[in-house]
């Protein structure tokens, strides 16, 4: 079952699947360290290329999609698919980020929104995992807020570049449980269109 290469868009975000002609807008997009301080490669932004590399050469076990804001048409971040398991019809959602500018908006619900269907409505998965650092309170708080079910912690389940050991959370979507979800981030999506409307 291929994972479809394909570009993904909605009224906020267009996805398109990575290459190199995005290093550099990915480079100014990921200039803060603090959008790395969770992440087991660049950490805290030290080497941009390992991280540009390692997600070029993961590919096609991996697919990385560039996330672009469409009002602005600027590259705003990074979002992939990992640890497909066709026979067993799952796949994972990870390695996200975003620069701050687009942080509490349309962006990262647009792109979960976008994701997920994929996943589900195109690729015929039965299950999404999320997966993140103990530490990493904020991003802990949105896989909440995308009504995904808390699966519990692994312990000591990473060993981070700098010798530390990472708690990892575990999130997961269910076929069955994606109607609901998808009806969540429509209406979060909404609100924001209604927002803009009104905008003079």
């Amino acid at each position: 079952m291929s994972l479809l290469r394909a570009a993904l868009a909605n009224a906020f975000v267009r996805l398109e699947p990575i290459e190199e002609r995005h290093r550099e807008d990915l480079r100014r997009a990921g200039a803060d360290p603090d959008l790395w301080r969770f992440a087991s490669v660049n950490q805290h932004n030290e080497n941009f290329d390992a991280w540009m590399d390692q997600r070029l050469g993961a590919q096609p076990q991996d697919l990385t999609f560039v996330v672009i804001d469409l009002p602005t048409r600027e590259v705003v971040g990074s979002s992939s698919y990992l640890a497909h398991s066709a026979p067993n019809r799952r796949i994972e959602i990870g390695w996200t980020w975003y620069a701050k500018k687009a942080w509490a908006g349309p962006v990262n619900p647009s792109c979960k929104r976008l994701m997920f269907a994929h996943a589900f409505d195109v690729l015929g998965l039965n299950r999404v995992e999320l997966k993140l650092s103990a530490l990493n309170a904020r991003s802990w708080r949105a896989v909440e807020k995308l009504g995904a079910r808390f699966e519990g912690i692994h312990r000591a389940h990473m060993v981070m570049p700098d010798a530390s050991l990472r708690d990892t959370v575990w999130f997961s979507v269910l076929k069955s449980e994606w109607p609901g979800v998808a009806a969540r981030l429509d209406a979060r999506l909404g609100a924001f269109v209604s927002a803009r409307r009104a905008k003079p």
